[in-house]
């Protein structure tokens, strides 16, 4: 013989909202376990001892149901680390790769840096060399040019002594005459 949610209700020291509760939460309680006496509804002594083992029937599910989403999480958490880990390797790739290509640039330029040296020096010994030459020929024309000055200036103090020579036998001859003028008066 079954017994009413009452009667359960005061065994269980739950009220009859609880115990409705538990019927309700079960799937198919009610088709299987209930019937209806009169005006009341009774549950079989199957599902009494149901409801009596609700407790651990529902802490089991729900440890599995949490063991289960652990588990969820556990795989969600290990796929994200995967990935996570994926893109470590792939950031750490590339920061080699820039750190290669950095070392590769400054290589190239001191290397740059050593060739523009070498062509300026090269310049440098160029254009001193040039300079030099310059200075050499400047050299050259100007004692070629003192010695034309010179020469023209010996040249010209003789012409002038020639003709400082010529001016004085002048000069000596008209004195002579107008000493001979003068004689006469």
């Amino acid at each position: 013989m079954g017994k009413t949610i009452r009667q359960l209700s005061e065994e269980f020291k739950l009220s009859k909202q609880a115990i409705n509760q538990r019927i309700n939460s079960i799937n198919g309680f009610r088709s299987k376990h209930t019937y209806k006496v009169k005006n009341h509804l009774e549950i079989d002594n199957q599902g009494v001892k149901m409801l009596a083992n609700f407790d651990k029937q529902e802490r089991q599910p729900n440890r599995q149901a949490e063991n289960d989403k652990d588990k969820n999480i556990d795989q969600i958490l290990l796929k994200q680390l995967d990935v996570k880990d994926q893109q470590i390797a792939n950031l750490q790739q590339a920061l080699d790769q820039q750190q290669k290509l950095q070392i590769a640039t400054v290589a190239e330029n001191h290397r740059l840096k050593e060739h523009v040296q070498k062509l300026s020096g090269l310049f440098e010994s160029s254009s001193a060399t040039h300079q030099q030459q310059l200075n050499d020929k400047d050299d050259t024309l100007t004692n070629s040019s003192n010695t034309n000055h010179i020469k023209d200036k010996n040249d010209n103090q003789n012409e002038n002594k020639v003709a400082e020579y010529g001016n004085r036998q002048k000069k000596t001859f008209k004195n002579n005459t107008n000493n001979s003028w003068w004689h006469f008066w």
